[in-house]
């Protein structure tokens, strides 16, 4: 009991430690997003030059506070983002709000992400594990390298020439239908997440629509994370097949598929949920690509939309927003590795 005890203070100790970490972290990130975007000049200037007299420009960057000293502007900034005020974009929409309104379709693409990658990574890298050194084990290795190497847009775009235009099984592109985005509008509550919003409306013919329209998303971005979890997969379930335990399993009489499906799986899949904050980062920056080449209409479609009119304060408010979900995310996975892997020490 003692011995329960002191663990379970220094992982309360522990755990306390990594919250404290969250605002270090999220101040450094968004710290250096406020002085990168400054880089470039005022933002103003940098979107409205050759659109608007040096006048109007001078008036806009007054009204925006953007005349003032560096760090008075700086400290404006991360006292309105401790508050979750993240600027004002040029058409003068909250970014906030924005975020609330796109973030919900980026949050439910990197889900879909995330099911394919488990899907694919899991179960593929267990095989490969369990046929070591075969000819199958090689073309998925090889697979596995190619799935995280190739450029998402690239995926991407295959992946809709071939089963969009050519074959003709899945939408080009969007969330889902026209109808049924503007039905779904109606739907109350309203989340923004078009499979919940399906849900709630009621009508089957609309959820099928919502997922026929997230399978190709879907299969782009997952692929880059499921090959990154079948390689990680294969190398620790070979490694636990290894282990003492695993051979007394054997000793014991159990067979090769029960101690493999019950015993060594669940160790190997520890090391996912160690990089699993890593790989929600990777998919954040994957959804950009991803949302442009689908027209998912997410946080980093308008991110890209954003760029191309030179918002970059409409930028530098969804990149810090990204920043402290990663940050928040890196603490969760910690969390959750430190409760259920016994090896974690404090």
């Amino acid at each position: 009991m003692r011995g329960g005890g002191s663990r379970q203070v220094a992982l309360l100790r522990y755990l306390l430690i990594r919250l404290l970490l969250i605002l270090p972290t999220a101040w450094l990130l968004v710290t250096v997003v406020f002085f990168l975007m400054r880089v470039i000049g005022d933002p103003i200037s940098a979107a409205m030059g050759g659109r608007l007299t040096q006048d109007q420009i001078e008036d806009r960057k007054e009204a925006a506070g953007l005349n003032r000293p560096i760090l008075t502007q700086y400290w404006e900034y991360i006292t309105g983002f401790l508050h979750g005020d993240f600027g004002r974009t040029q058409d003068n929409q909250a970014i906030s709000d924005v975020v609330i309104t796109y973030g919900a379709a980026t949050f439910e693409l990197v889900f879909w992400g995330l099911l394919v990658a488990f899907a694919v990574g899991v179960p593929l890298g267990r095989y490969a594990a369990t046929h070591r050194d075969t000819p199958s084990d090689a073309f998925l290795r090889f697979s596995a390298v190619l799935a995280y190497a190739a450029p998402v847009f690239f995926v991407g775009m295959l992946l809709k020439l071939i089963f969009s235009v050519w074959l003709g099984w899945f939408p080009v592109g969007g969330r889902a239908s026209t109808d049924v985005e503007l039905a779904l509008q109606h739907v109350s509550p309203k989340t923004n997440i078009l499979i919940i919003d399906a849900i709630l409306y009621g009508e089957p013919s609309y959820v099928l629509d919502v997922l026929e329209h997230a399978v190709l998303p879907a299969v782009a971005l997952g692929l880059l994370t499921g090959g990154i979890f079948l390689r990680l997969v294969r190398v620790n379930l070979i490694q636990t097949l290894r282990s003492d335990f695993v051979e007394a399993a054997r000793a014991r009489g159990l067979s090769t598929r029960v101690v493999t499906g019950r015993h060594a799986v669940r160790n190997a899949l520890i090391p996912i949920i160690t990089v699993m904050g890593m790989c929600i980062a990777m998919m954040l920056g994957g959804a950009v690509l991803t949302e442009t080449t689908f027209e998912w209409k997410g946080l980093g479609y308008q991110l890209a939309e954003y760029l191309r009119a030179r918002d970059f304060i409409a930028v530098q408010g969804i990149v810090a927003f990204i920043a402290l979900v990663v940050a928040v995310m890196s603490f969760v996975v910690d969390a959750v590795v430190a409760l259920i892997d016994p090896r974690v020490r404090f």
